[in-house]
């Protein structure tokens, strides 16, 4: 199974109506899967956490959660994720993305990682898995935007990199597996040879394939991800070996670039998924929503249906504008969630603020989940790998009382302070929809007092247990 495959447009009922930006915070390099009934997001990082999000519409990937499904320590791999993308070979996914060293500027030492699921979940758990190097990328295995092609029941792996004093180009290896290279020698297989892939630098970069009826096509970005003419090219694969150079077939044109009667500047670094219905070919990507915008958070994630030409080719059309409502990809049928309840593990009760109470201040424990708004939180993303939980019913946030880090500390809600007292990151937990709620300030989480399973047990901070006392369920509401 791969997003990437372009199936047969037909008739089919709309989805629910959804408008971009479908992720404004850390909205760059998207990739985006549905799969067993949800859509799954992410994004580039700029640190060393990948967070994922995860909605039954796309309507609700914009508001949904951001949960922190990897993090890595080990200091020449734990800085600058850039450009993550899922793959599904075998009852598992992989994770493949760049990252780069702890201390050195950047960004000279991004080099290639695998990460792989230990079952078919795909927020995890992941597991590290390989650096994917070659020999011949310079400097010493530089690669980014890894993707992976298919072909005559073959692996390759598709990245951005230098070979022999090349401009940046589109180089391919063959895999042996999905975490191992067969042959640790890199061939170019597109360089920036045309006038529109050489603003502001001459580049290719983010390599992505797409099927349909036989055919092999692969979009990249071009010219710097900085410049408001990064734009999209197309090769199409018309030869038999895909490690030659001369078995692509270069579009001379651009096949989806700016618009700037629509506000949207530097179109680029996509990927391809389908409509819930398998009906639909939909495009992910990133833009900006000015000629400056830059290539870092001011990018926003966007999502839209692509159609084909008479030719049999792809044809993108043109960027929609922000703020835009289209419908949805056909086949969705869950309502969009505008929030969650957070039940624990152990007592299958939900996180409550007492009474409902507006009070800063006010307690917040557990209770027999029913329904109520001051049992359901939005978890607002903060662009910094934290989110903040607000409470539907009072408009407060998840607190630490007194900012304090001792175990036992009290968790109440409080006005919004802007503080890492009242900053929380969501990780994933081995299994489901489970996580720790771990507060930026302390790093302990939120646990239910000596695991009482009765209505009124407090909720309060505490050392990292791993235990079911400390993890919660995201339940979406609408």
């Amino acid at each position: 199974m791969l997003a990437s495959v372009a199936t047969q447009p037909a008739a089919a009922a709309e989805g629910r109506p959804y408008t971009n930006p479908i992720k404004s915070q850390k909205g760059a390099d998207p990739w985006l899967e549905y799969y067993n009934g949800n859509y799954y997001l992410v994004t580039t990082s700029f640190t060393g956490v990948l967070t994922m999000r995860k909605s039954p519409t796309l309507a609700g990937l914009s508001t949904a959660a951001s949960v922190q499904v990897w993090s890595d320590t080990t200091a020449t791999r734990n800085t600058n994720f850039w450009a993550p993308e899922l793959h599904f070979f075998d009852g598992r996914w992989y994770l493949y993305y760049s990252a780069g060293q702890s201390g050195v500027a950047c960004c000279d030492s991004q080099r290639t990682y695998v990460l792989e699921s230990a079952g078919t979940d795909p927020m995890g758990p992941y597991t590290f898995k390989n650096q994917l190097s070659g020999s011949n990328l310079t400097p010493g295995g530089w690669l980014i935007d890894a993707s992976v092609l298919r072909h005559d029941n073959k692996l390759y792996l598709l990245g951005s990199g230098f070979i022999n004093g090349s401009t940046q180009s589109l180089v391919i290896a063959p895999m042996s597996n999905p975490y191992t290279l067969s042959s640790s020698t890199f061939s170019i297989i597109s360089s920036p040879t045309l006038s529109w892939e050489t603003s502001g630098g001459a580049v290719n970069e983010g390599p992505e394939p797409l099927y349909r009826n036989g055919r092999t096509f692969l979009t990249y970005s071009a010219s710097a991800c900085g410049t408001p003419d990064y734009k999209l090219g197309q090769l199409e694969l018309t030869g038999s070996d895909p490690l030659l150079a001369s078995a692509w077939t270069k579009k001379q044109t651009p096949v989806f670039q700016r618009d700037d009667a629509a506000g949207v500047y530097g179109p680029g670094h996509n990927g391809f998924f389908t409509s819930p219905d398998g009906t639909e070919n939909w495009i992910v990507y990133h833009g900006n929503s000015a000629a400056n915008g830059g290539c870092g958070n001011a990018r926003t994630t966007r999502a839209q249906k692509f159609t084909w030409n008479a030719d049999g080719t792809p044809n993108f059309g043109t960027p929609v504008a922000l703020g835009t409502t289209l419908p949805g990809p056909s086949g969705e049928t869950a309502a969009t969630p505008t929030a969650y309840t957070l039940v624990n593990r152990n007592s299958g009760k939900c996180l409550d603020v007492e009474g409902g109470n507006t009070a800063d201040g006010t307690n917040i424990f557990q209770w027999s989940c029913n329904g109520g708004a001051n049992q359901k939180w939005r978890i607002e993303d903060l662009a910094n790998d934290t989110s903040r939980l607000v409470n539907v019913a009072t408009g407060k946030v998840m607190d630490t009382a007194g900012c304090a880090s001792a175990d036992g500390t009290d968790i109440t809600q409080w006005s919004w302070l802007n503080n890492n007292c009242q900053k929380y990151r969501l990780v994933h937990t081995a299994t489901g929809d489970y996580v720790r709620i771990v507060n930026e300030s302390t790093g302990k989480v939120a646990d239910v007092a000596n695991c009482s399973t009765a209505n009124g047990a407090d909720v309060r901070q505490w050392s990292w247990l791993n235990n079911n006392c400390q993890q919660w369920k995201l339940q979406p509401v609408t």
